[in-house]
């Protein structure tokens, strides 16, 4: 039987202008449209937040017949040319939109003042007609657009609701209505506008040019020249341009832009240096490791973009409602009209109530509400150095009762080294020459022989320690390792075997294994110190000695214990310490920063299980690791955060939110964030329905006047984009 392979996708995301107003029913036409095109798998447009974001089989179709497609639909396509970021309304469209309701104001003003001074009427019409033309160009434009595709929006509801009152007389409500509508959409699109150029103090970090040595010369070259392996010099006070590894010179390095940490960090050769941070102190010669468009701060701002483009639940489910409430008002407002005719009422004051509550039940307060906060949240974060990759994980953010953290490199410092080398006594025989007394050093050479083929953070510190011993370490052959347990391979004329009691309990179950008992016990009294112990034993014609133990310790974050409590302050329920090591040495860490449960001596698919297990008793668990050995288990939880992800593509491909430091006061940040932004939305929401509510009762029950209903329509949705815009300035 033949098994097809799906097709590799690819992704992209096209950023458009707005056009009118605030309505999405042409953009699920511009959906339906894109749908169609051969080769296109997905796609999620928003003219609100101006992205279109396209999965499709790039063997099929390109992206640029993809942004033709777009055109095809009259939508104007953004370049960014003008300096704003992709998406966001650009100046000079913001500017126009100004001048406009500057324009309207003045006609509107013109026609009252021509009306109470008893002026030429035509002077009156003509101020009432600059204040039509230009206050409700944009929503006409966008009412045009909505009804070629046979659908309906808000723009739609004020221009009938706004001409409705010029047919009976009222043009002066008609033009208030127009003003205040064309205003809030200026004020929307600024505040959307302002979330998102945030973002654009990030594409400023980094320079366009830097010094490359060539042939030991200093040469200008731009950036996007800069290849691999290159070496440019920094100097103090200068930012640093791109990713790389610093070979020469000693300084500080303020890094605080991309990863939120606020204290500078020192850099010698070897250190990894990342673009758009900032040379405070000495001159540095820096070879490149990542082109300008894979720097680390170029993912950052393609990555907070993508987020912004993504929509958070709240927003789908409002998106989804918008089109049968438009629709449940106009119906609404036909009833509001038709039934008291039929009871005898006059005309004239039945229609102005009508459009007094066509534009009293509009929903545009409640369709800003959550685009508002969200993006301005993912703004906040990233310029804090927290990546949310889109709107849906910082409401999950707020809904965290569990946390789950990996021990090493998490909570504590991740630069395990090694402390003790010990061999057991009469552990001679295990050596080559059979009579030879086994010294430490010797012992270290083997160890380091079969960790050299590891990445485990056990086996570097061995192989750093017998680095700094200069000890001469053997080839290896035939390395196996088995997951969670330990190592084995040949070296000389053996097998070196190194790993934990689980490695020899079972790897080694079937062996008679000389000295054991002794290593095993050696063990717990290590453990019990707080260290992390494996025995080394060699295996030489089917017989298995234990030649002795190393010994391990890693340094527990400074801070690790005031980010727990911080963490309980903001209501999570349980905290979980997940390892591969002993439970006596997680246990002494557990205690040491106020840990409720520790899941000790998992392999990496009973971490798994574990984050599983938790989902069930808690529901909402969130899972903080390296993004490295962690993938899986980040992937499981309910929110995956990556600590250190700066410097791993892993972190940014795995993880739901990124940490692009090591910074522990972040975590705290995240479900801080996702609080406060739930918080945010709660309050606009009530804002939103609470207006819409009683302006309705009070226009059913007792009537109020048109320019009343758009004050209230208009001040509220202006107050939910300014409250939403708050986050901006969220420090946790």
């Amino acid at each position: 039987m033949s098994v097809t392979e799906s097709p590799p996708l690819s992704t992209c995301t096209v950023q458009i202008e707005r056009r009118g107003g605030r309505g999405e029913a042409g953009a699920r036409a511009l959906e339906r449209h894109l749908r169609d095109t051969p080769g296109v798998h997905d796609v999620d447009v928003s003219f609100r937040t101006g992205s279109v974001r396209i999965t499709y089989d790039e063997t099929v179709v390109s992206a640029e017949r993809l942004r033709e497609a777009v055109r095809d639909r009259a939508v104007s396509v953004r370049d960014g040319s003008d300096g704003a970021p992709a998406g966001a309304t650009s100046r000079s469209e913001l500017r126009r939109e100004a001048v406009f309701v500057g324009l309207t104001l003045a006609g509107m003003v013109t026609g009252l003042a021509t009306g109470w001074l008893d002026g030429p009427p035509v002077l009156a019409w003509v101020g009432y007609g600059v204040a039509y033309v230009f206050g409700g160009w944009y929503g006409l434009e966008g009412a045009i657009e909505t009804l070629r595709h046979r659908a309906v929006d808000i723009d739609l509801l004020m221009i009938v609701a706004a001409l409705g009152a010029l047919s009976i007389g009222a043009p002066f409500e008609g033009a208030m209505l127009l003003f205040l509508f064309s205003l809030s959409n200026t004020l929307q699109h600024y505040a959307i506008g302002r979330s998102r150029r945030a973002i654009k103090s990030l594409v400023e970090m980094r320079p366009d040019e830097t010094q490359v040595l060539r042939d030991g010369e200093e040469v200008t070259v731009p950036i996007d020249d800069v290849a691999v392996g290159d070496v440019f010099v920094v100097r103090p006070g200068s930012k640093i341009p791109l990713d790389g590894v610093v070979t020469s010179g000693e300084g500080t390095v303020d890094q605080a832009s991309l990863t939120g940490e606020s204290v500078p960090v020192s850099k010698e050769p070897g250190d990894e240096v990342f673009g758009g941070t900032i040379n405070e102190s000495g001159s540095l010669e820096i070879e490149v490791t990542r082109q300008a468009h894979e720097s680390a701060i170029n993912r950052l701002i393609d990555m907070v973009e993508r987020a912004q483009s993504e929509k958070a639940p709240t927003q789908r489910l409002i998106d989804r409602l918008e089109q049968p409430y438009v629709l449940g008002v106009f119906a609404l407002t036909i009833a509001a009209i038709a039934i008291p005719l039929a009871l005898g009422s006059e005309f004239t004051s039945t229609f102005y109530r009508a459009m007094t509550l066509m534009v009293a039940a509009s929903p545009c307060a409640v369709i800003i509400s959550t685009p508002a906060a969200v993006l301005s949240a993912i703004a906040s974060g990233g310029r804090q150095g927290v990546l949310f990759k889109g709107g849906e994980h910082v409401e999950t953010a707020a809904k965290i009762d569990a946390v789950a953290f990996d021990k090493t490199g998490t909570l504590t410092q991740g630069d395990t080294q090694l402390t003790d080398v010990f061999v057991r006594e009469g552990a001679g025989n295990g050596d080559t020459t059979g009579a030879e007394t086994l010294t430490e050093d010797r012992l270290l050479s083997l160890a380091a022989a079969v960790q050299a083929r590891s990445e485990h953070h056990l086996a570097r510190a061995t192989v750093a320690a017998a680095d700094e011993r200069s000890v001469e370490v053997p080839d290896a052959q035939r390395f196996q390792s088995a997951a969670g347990k330990g190592v084995r391979a040949d070296v000389e004329d053996g097998t070196v075997h190194i790993g934990n009691r689980s490695y020899f309990e079972t790897v080694l179950a079937d062996a008679a294994i000389e000295g054991l008992e002794a290593g095993l016990d050696r063990l717990q009294t290590l453990e019990s110190e707080g260290k992390t112990s494996v025995l080394v034993a060699r295996e030489r014609g089917g017989d298995v000695t234990v030649l002795g133990w190393l010994a391990f310790t890693d340094t527990v974050r400074p801070d690790a214990a005031e980010m727990i409590a911080d963490l309980r302050s903001l209501g999570v329920e349980h905290i979980v310490m997940l390892t591969g090591d002993n439970e006596r040495v997680a246990q002494r860490i557990a205690d040491e920063v106020g840990i409720d449960e520790v899941q000790a001596e998992l392999l990496p698919e009973e971490k798994v299980a574990t984050i599983e297990e938790l989902v069930e008793r808690y529901e909402n668990v969130a899972m903080v690791g390296d993004g490295v050995n962690d993938a899986p288990a980040l992937a499981t939880a309910t929110l995956g955060v990556a600590m250190g992800g700066a410097g791993t593509d892993v972190a940014l491909d795995t993880a739901d939110v990124v940490l692009m430091g090591d910074d522990l006061s972040k975590i705290p940040y995240v479900l801080g964030l996702g609080r406060e932004t739930r918080r945010t939305l709660t309050v606009n929401l009530a804002i939103a329905f609470g207006a819409i509510g009683v302006m309705v009762a009070a226009i059913l029950l007792r009537g109020i006047p048109l320019p009343l209903a758009v004050v209230g329509h208009e001040g509220s949705t202006v107050l939910v984009s300014l409250n939403g815009l708050r986050l901006l300035g969220y420090r946790g």
